[in-house]
C-alpha cells in the first residue's frame, strides 16, 4: 500500500472513532444512529464517484440500485416460504442453510432465506439489472445518459410503489438482524448501536482501500484516459465500453451493498429510496466530494447526510443542502478536502520512508 494513502487510512479512522468517543463523552451517543446511517448513504456516494471521477459517466439512477439491494434482501428474509418446505429443492436449501425457520409477529414457525443468502442474491440481481442497464445506456453520453439512468429510477420507482409483494406505498418492515459469522451483528438495536457504527465504518473504509488500489492500478490509469480523452483512449486500443461498463457495474453493486446493510440495520426500507430525488441528491454529493476524490466524498457526504437525518435544518433541508452545493462547488470544484490533501502531500513528501512514494490522488 502506498505510505500516503496508508496515512489517509489511518486519519480516517482515526477521525471516525474520534466521532464515538467524542459522542459518548458528551452523552449524545444516540447520535451514532444516524451517524451510522450516513455511512452507508456514503457508500453510494464513493461508488458513484468512482463512476464520475474516473469513467467520466453520470448516473442519476443510483437509487434504483439502493432500493434494489434493500428490497430483495428485505423480501427474502420476510417472505414466508412454507408453502414448499415438503418439496425436493426446500430440502436442499434447508441443508445448505440458506432456507431457515423462524417466529413471525404471531408466534408461529415460518420459513425465510437466511440474510447471508439474501444478500448475494441481492448482489447477483443488481449486477444483472447493471449490465442490463449499462450495455445500452452507456453508448449515451452527456445529458442524454443522464436522462437515460433517470428513467430507470423511476422505473424502479413505480414498481416498487405498485407492487404488492414490494410493500406498495408502505414499504417492508420487521426485516430481521442479520449475524455475521455469528460475530458482529447488524441490527438496529441500541445495545448494538456502537458495534454496527463500527460495522458501517469497516466497510466503507474497505472500499475505499479497493478503490484506492483499482484507481491507482493499469485500470485506474485507463479509466482517467477515457474520463479525459474517450477517442484517444479508444485509439490507443482501450476498450472504453468494457471499462466503463464493468466500472458502472461495480458502482451500482455497491449501492446494492448499501441498501442491504442499511435495510437490515433499520429493520425495514421504503419506495422513498428509490425517488429521483435521492438519486439527484446522491449526484450533488458526489460533486461536492470532487468526485474523483474519493476520501472527499466519503467524508462530505457523510457530514451532510447526517446533518439532513438530524434535522439540523427542519423544512429548509433541501434549501440548505442547494445553498451548501453551489458554495462548494463555487469555492472548491475539486471537492473542500483537496487543500487538506495538498497540504498532507507536502508534510508526508518530508515524512516518507526511504523509497517511499507520494503519488496519487488523495
Amino acid at each position: 500500500m502506498k505510505f500516503r494513502r496508508f496515512i489517509l487510512f489511518l486519519l480516517l479512522l482515526a477521525a471516525m472513532a474520534g466521532a464515538q468517543l467524542f459522542l459518548r463523552a458528551t452523552g449524545q451517543e444516540f447520535c451514532l444512529t444516524q451517524l451510522t446511517m450516513a455511512v452507508y448513504y456514503a457508500l453510494v456516494v464513493i461508488g458513484l464517484g468512482l463512476v464520475m471521477g474516473y469513467a467520466g459517466q453520470v448516473s442519476m439512477g443510483h437509487g434504483g440500485f439502493f432500493a434494489i439491494g434493500g428490497y430483495t434482501t428485505a423480501v427474502l428474509t420476510t417472505r414466508d416460504f412454507s408453502a414448499f418446505k415438503d418439496t425436493a429443492w426446500a430440502g436442499l436449501l434447508r441443508t445448505a442453510h440458506v432456507f431457515v425457520a423462524k417466529e413471525d409477529l404471531f408466534g408461529a414457525q415460518v420459513t425465510v432465506v437466511a440474510p447471508w443468502a439474501a444478500f448475494l442474491a441481492a448482489m447477483a440481481l443488481t449486477a444483472a439489472v447493471a449490465v442490463l442497464i449499462g450495455w445500452p445506456a452507456l453508448r449515451l453520453k452527456g445529458h442524454y445518459l443522464a436522462m437515460a439512468t433517470l428513467g430507470f429510477g423511476l422505473i424502479v420507482y413505480k414498481i416498487l410503489l405498485g407492487s404488492t409483494i414490494t410493500g406498495s406505498s408502505d414499504g417492508i418492515t420487521s426485516v430481521p438482524e442479520w449475524s455475521i459469522f455469528g460475530v458482529l451483528t447488524v441490527s438496529g438495536k441500541t445495545s448494538l448501536r456502537v458495534q454496527n457504527y463500527y460495522i458501517a465504518c469497516g466497510l466503507v473504509l474497505a472500499v475505499l482501500l479497493l478503490l484506492q488500489n483499482l484507481v491507482h492500478s493499469r485500470v485506474g490509469r485507463a479509466l482517467l484516459a477515457i474520463h479525459d480523452r474517450e477517442t484517444a483512449a479508444n485509439a490507443m486500443g482501450i476498450n472504453t465500453a468494457s471499462y466503463k461498463l464493468r466500472t458502472f457495474v461495480l458502482s451500482a453493486v455497491l449501492a446494492a451493498v448499501a441498501g442491504v446493510f442499511l435495510t437490515h440495520y433499520t429493520g425495514g426500507i421504503g419506495p422513498s429510496e428509490a425517488g429521483a430525488l435521492k438519486s439527484v441528491r446522491y449526484v450533488a454529493l458526489a460533486a461536492a466530494g470532487g468526485m474523483a476524490n474519493l476520501w472527499g466524498v466519503a467524508v462530505i457526504s457523510t457530514l451532510i447526510n447526517f446533518l439532513s437525518l438530524r434535522d439540523w435544518f427542519g423544512s429548509y433541508d433541501n434549501a440548505v443542502f442547494g445553498a451548501m452545493l453551489i458554495l462548494i462547488i463555487s469555492i472548491a470544484p475539486e471537492g473542500p478536502l483537496k487543500p487538506l490533501g495538498l497540504a498532507l502531500r507536502r508534510v508526508l513528501g518530508k515524512l516518507r520512508p526511504p523509497g517511499g512514494d507520494t503519488h496519487g490522488a488523495a
